[in-house]
């Protein structure tokens, strides 16, 4: 039996359908799916099986100390035992086992893993194929020509697992115990996540120092016939360049004075000069996640995306440094499979009638994958989500664009004096579209001036002078972030979007462009001040050069993780007398990042904290000597925002709950405006007021919420949900079925369009059955099409979902990974949490 072995069941899938020709039928052998057909069996993994972990002995963070970890031995354990178990009772009866795992670092180790699960059951050959593209003829050209395992490639992915294993844990506990923040809050600290942090908290410095200069910009509308036009003055400064900012009030005014007394404006010259605009260069990956940014996607959804989209062969391997297509691809056969498709063909045509195809090509080319691109294979737009289909498109569209023709355009400079002040205008015109005709993802913005000649006298008109300040730098966005990363060495093309994912995830960074929050800047203070190396980035990009050099064979394993254990070692000894100062220093700023304001009782401060049922709410620092609190609504995570309340000198509350953030404002207001409020009786109650005369109110809660519940509370717990916002007016209408009166929600006095809430009792049946059917689209990545396939195999709400056998799930629905189910599930578990 010939066995073969992929990184992921959807992978596994797809091969089993071209090598086989469709004939391919699935069983299930311990929950894990296995495609067979005659003699061959093919399994996929679910990435790492096997995991790098200490002994058990290491595990308990208060037995042992931290500094023990350095000289730890690392052992590796599986993580997914039905898949291992799996692939060890398929390898017994193998005679020969292909491995097909992707084909970068971490495909390496991961097929690696495989072949010694495979080797402790059979003896038999182990081949390894690789592909750029998981489609019929690069499949099965690669496994036509099947090679051997790279073990050094495989090593250097195994040293980044250790030695991130080791920097990671001891570091990790290191400052969680020194903080006293243990459980789900721990401080985490990693090798490439360290110095990224770095990266964002002096940007975030800088920002914060910047000291704003004044300087004055002053413009004139320009007239030709009736046609205007706005030009800005400039003067020489002493380089002999030409400036605009003025940077003197007295300069400036004096100059605006000379500029409005002026009655007309006389063209001094006029300059017209072509520019040619390039296509762009085939996508790497981070030029790639720069692109998905200009749709609104982060790192990490763009890159989960195109994942999706290359195991279901659409588009080519995502995770590439390359920038050169190789000599293989054909441009003109590739544009071909496009002409007959109703949105890509006119322009796939356009570009076939050129006399010369030459594609574009950047400064980076390497020989593992080549730059990313369509396959030729595609989908229908109904097979695909509305992300995935965003994606799909921008990458056939980057395609075309590097084989389209350069644009040019036409700029246009006007000189003119206004009464000894100097004017200039600036136009442009798209005099050729190019690539901007098939790519839409580059402004094509004109601005148009009137045709001028030099000695023309010009109306002028409308002179204004605008006072402004020196901005500080911006903030980068998670796209340019990686960019910074991938210049200074640090991470790799696979890990980069990861790293800064996790940076969210542990609460050090928020907003997008990401901003340091007060415990980030604590822990990149504590590290600068106590250890610097545990921030150094020329310290991580050396280690990541050195993993390059374990690839190449250049190197060795046991030399590389042994120089990272001394350099840890050496961390240690730095920090080792100032456990007590760091934890102190980060306690301090982790209360910051939680504090609202004074006490309104004792004068302490008020802190957002949790219960240990794992709300939230706000309590006083001066506990238990003082018991103040205040109600935070129960959906989503609170974060302190900086707007503060005028009246309680407390910062506001921002809940982040997905799609549903708002902000909560100030906790005091909310309760104040709670007390104050009185109950509006609307009706009885239909479960006890009968019987005991219970009646429905329209209440005001202490956290914000408002509902419709039972003035017998808590004797009877009947409710009602209602917005949150809005001002609620009860009308004369009443409900024929429950006797209630009919409600509606207005956002103010001059809301012309008032939501008409009707009968809250059948407005909430209404609501439930909606959100039964919407739900599922709420989640990232699920649009109608999707969620209709997900229907068809009985996931029609959150609970299916959060109840599904993910790979039988993904068996039965093609184009949905089981890791895209895993991602879609871990988000209906957390709003289940939430609510």
């Amino acid at each position: 039996m010939e066995l073969i072995v992929t990184e992921k069941d959807n992978a596994a899938r797809r091969i089993a359908e071209i090598l086989s020709g469709d004939s391919a039928s699935t069983d299930r052998q311990n929950g894990v799916n296995v495609y067979r057909w005659g003699g061959t069996r093919c399994v996929g993994l679910s990435g790492h099986v096997v995991g790098v972990d200490f002994p058990p002995e290491y595990a308990d963070w208060r037995d042992v100390q931290p500094v023990e970890l350095v000289d730890a031995d690392v052992v590796k354990t599986p993580t997914q035992e039905n898949i291992v178990r799996t692939l060890k009772q398929l390898a017994a009866d193998a005679s020969t086992v292909t491995i097909a795992t992707d084909y970068d670092r971490e495909g390496e180790l991961i097929g690696k893993e495989a072949y010694e699960l495979v080797r402790e059951e059979t003896d038999a050959p182990i081949d390894r194929v690789r592909f750029s593209s998981i489609t019929e003829n690069e499949v099965r050209e690669a496994f036509s020509n099947p090679d051997e395992l790279d073990f050094d490639l495989a090593a250097a992915g195994e040293a980044r697992q250790v030695i991130d294993l080791l920097w990671g844990a001891a570091l990790t506990r290191f400052l969680s115990l020194s903080a006293k923040q243990l459980g789900e809050d721990f401080i985490s600290v990693g090798r490439v996540q360290s110095p990224t942090l770095k990266l964002i908290v002096d940007r975030e410095r800088e920002i914060q120092a910047f000291d704003p200069e004044d300087y004055w910009e002053l413009f004139a509308e320009l007239q030709k016939d009736d046609v205007g036009f706005e030009a800005q003055y400039f003067y020489e400064d002493e380089d002999g360049n030409e400036a605009e900012r003025v940077w003197n009030e007295a300069d400036a005014t004096e100059a605006f004075e000379q500029l409005r007394g002026a009655r007309d404006a006389i063209v001094e010259s006029v300059r017209r000069r072509s520019r040619t605009d390039e296509p762009p260069n085939p996508f790497n990956t981070t030029q790639y996640i720069s692109a998905a940014s200009s749709l609104g996607m982060s790192a990490q959804k763009a890159m989960s995306v195109a994942e999706e989209l290359y195991t279901a062969g659409y588009i080519t391997y995502p995770r590439t440094d390359n920038t050169v297509y190789p000599d293989d691809l054909d441009p003109e056969e590739l544009l071909s499979a496009f002409t007959q498709h109703y949105l890509f063909g006119e322009d796939a045509e356009s570009l076939l009638t050129a006399e010369a195809i030459e594609p574009t090509a950047g400064d980076e080319e390497t020989t593992d994958h080549p730059p990313i691109h369509p396959t030729g294979e595609i989908p229908s737009k109904e097979d695909l989500s509305e992300d995935e289909w965003e994606i799909f498109e921008l990458v056939v569209r980057h395609f075309f664009a590097t084989v389209a023709e350069p644009a040019e355009w036409e700029h246009l400079k006007v000189v003119a004096d206004a009464n000894g002040c100097l004017l200039k205008a600036n136009g442009k015109r798209l005099v050729e579209p190019g690539y901007h005709e098939v790519y839409p993802y580059r402004s094509t913005a004109e601005n148009h001036l009137p045709d001028v000649a030099e000695g023309e006298l010009l109306g002028i008109d409308d002179a204004r002078i605008e006072a402004k300040q020196t901005q500080p730098p911006r903030r980068r966005g998670q796209s340019r972030l990686i960019e910074e990363l991938e210049s200074r060495g640090l991470g790799t093309k696979s890990t980069r979007h990861h790293t800064i994912e996790k940076l969210y995830d542990r609460g050090y960074i928020e907003g997008d462009p990401p901003r340091p929050t007060k415990l980030a800047m604590a822990v990149v203070e504590a590290a600068e001040k106590f250890a610097d190396r545990i921030v150094d980035e020329e310290m991580t990009a050396q280690l990541e050069a050195d993993m390059k050099a374990i690839a190449d064979g250049e190197k060795g394993y046991e030399a590389v993780t042994d120089e990272s254990r001394e350099i840890l070692e050496a961390i240690f000894q730095e920090l080792h007398d100032s456990r007590e100062e760091i934890g102190e220093h980060l306690r301090t700023s982790m209360k910051a990042d939680r504090t609202l304001g004074p006490c309104p009782e004792c004068g302490e401060s008020l802190l957002i904290r949790r219960s240990r049922r794992g709300s939230y709410f706000v309590g006083c620092d001066g506990f238990p000597d003082c018991r103040y609190t205040l109600p935070l609504p129960n959906n989503g995570e609170p974060t302190v925002i900086d707007e503060t309340c005028e009246e309680h000198g407390l910062k506001q509350v921002k809940m982040l709950a997905g799609r549903s953030t708002y902000v909560h404002g100030c906790p005091q207001c909310k309760a104040d405006e709670a007390d104050e409020a009185e109950d509006e009786i609307i009706g009885a109650c239909p479960e006890c007021g009968d019987e005991h005369g219970g009646e429905l109110a329209i209440k005001t809660l202490r956290n914000g919420s408002r509902l419709v519940g039972c003035t017998r509370y808590p004797e009877c717990e009947y409710s009602l949900p209602l917005p949150r916002r809005g001002e609620i007016e009860v009308t004369d209408e009443s409900c024929d079925e429950h006797g209630l009166p009919h409600l509606l929600v207005t956002d103010g006095e001059d809301d012309d369009d008032p939501w008409e809430l009707g009968c809250p009792i059948c407005n909430y049946a209404e609501y439930r059955e909606r959100q039964t059917a919407t739900e599922i689209e709420d989640l990232d990545g699920v649009g109608a099409k999707t969620a209709e396939k997900l229907a068809a195999a009985g996931i029609e709400s959150l609970d299916d979902l959060r109840n599904a056998d993910v790979a039988s799930v993904a068996a039965e629905v093609q184009g949905i990974s089981e890791d895209r189910l895993r991602e879609w599930q871990a988000q209906a578990n957390a709003g289940a949490v939430a609510e």
